[in-house]
């Protein structure tokens, strides 16, 4: 019953597999393997973009920041949501590879940016040589809050951020949870509705780390490629990033494994209201927030449940009904019994 994030899941037999092939023999570093020539072919064509440039890092934080700077000045500001992923979990480094570019944080319910807001705070931003300047606007898909932009949100944002001149980054860490959610192409998700550069995410969706930065507009490549070594993040052996994101895209892995996700946070979805939880927030893939008496959530703990306090432990003293709030998180790995067996307890707790 480990429901902490998705994250902390195994890798696919696949990946491995890929990994211990492309272990055989010898490759070319930095990017110039014959795997990364695949990879791209693969990316280019799931996201029907046969023009992008396509690039693999390591990590979330290094895929949301070197496409971010890739796009502003350090005079300028990255629109996004309070509790987006850039904001709340990346200690700055959005910020810190621009240069000292600061984020302007806008509101929505469910982590999600009010469009009204952010036209109101575009149309009515100073643009003097003493104010910070417009300079981007990022979305994360699916939110911190577990909902989803549907294509019809995206591109409303996109639109109101096109028409005050400003390019638009997808955080993507979950975006094959949301694109499986929606019903959608990725190419629906993303440049037909006015995304400039995505980061399509790997590790959160059983990879063991890897990110693809998909630019629409191959223009950026070079000052990406720049960046990308500047913050040490061209990894010499990228034969071993290349090897797990070929197979991520072979046979539609990438779409099987945020399926199984989502079928399961659906499953524990149900299993949650039939149990009288409350839920927070909608779930718009595979994340849920749910609340219930302690009483409940030290029983689970007692089988051995794990997952997060949300947003914060307990208060001190709280009686066994006070109701809290936690977060769960289904990942490719999560079974049915292990959603079965934490339904279960949680009856029989309340």
């Amino acid at each position: 019953m480990y429901l902490a994030s998705d994250n902390t899941s195994g890798v696919p037999e696949q990946v491995l597999a890929a990994l211990t092939a492309a272990n055989d023999g010898f490759a070319l570093g930095y990017g110039a393997d014959a795997l990364m020539d695949r990879v791209r072919d693969k990316i280019r064509a799931l996201f029907e973009a046969p023009e992008a440039a396509v690039y693999l890092v390591a990590t979330g934080t290094a895929a949301n920041s070197l496409a971010i700077a890739s796009y502003i000045q350090p005079w300028q500001t990255v629109y996004c949501h309070r509790h987006a992923h850039i904001e709340e979990d990346e200690c700055c480094a959005p910020e810190f590879y621009a240069g000292g570019a600061k984020l302007t944080l806008l509101d929505g319910p469910d982590a999600k940016i009010d469009a009204d807001q952010l036209e109101q705070g575009l149309a009515s931003a100073p643009g003097g040589v003493h104010h910070v300047q417009k300079g981007l606007l990022s979305l994360t898909n699916i939110t911190e809050r577990g909902a989803r932009y549907s294509v019809a949100e995206v591109t409303r944002l996109c639109a109101i951020a096109k028409a005050h001149g400003l390019p638009v980054h997808l955080d993507g860490a979950r975006f094959s949870n949301a694109i499986v959610a929606e019903g959608c192409s990725p190419a629906e998700m993303t440049w037909k509705a006015g995304v400039d550069v995505v980061s399509f995410g790997g590790t959160k969706n059983g990879l063991m780390g890897v990110e693809a930065v998909v630019f629409f507009d191959p223009a950026k490549a070079w000052e990406f490629e720049l960046r990308r070594k500047r913050g040490g993040h061209l990894f010499s052996k990228h034969r071993y990033l290349s090897a797990q994101m070929d197979a991520y895209l072979t046979d539609d892995l990438w779409r099987d494994l945020a399926i199984t996700a989502n079928a399961r946070a659906a499953a524990l979805e149900a299993g949650l209201r039939e149990a009288g939880a409350r839920l927070v927030h909608p779930r718009g893939g595979n994340i849920l927030f749910a609340e219930f008496p302690l009483k409940a959530h030290e029983a689970l703990r007692k089988a051995g449940a794990v997952y997060y306090d949300w947003p914060a432990p307990p208060p001190e003293g709280a009686g066994p009904d006070h109701p809290h709030q936690c977060r769960l998180v289904a990942s490719w790995s999560t079974t049915e019994a292990h959603v079965a067996d934490f339904v279960e307890i949680l009856k029989g707790a309340l």
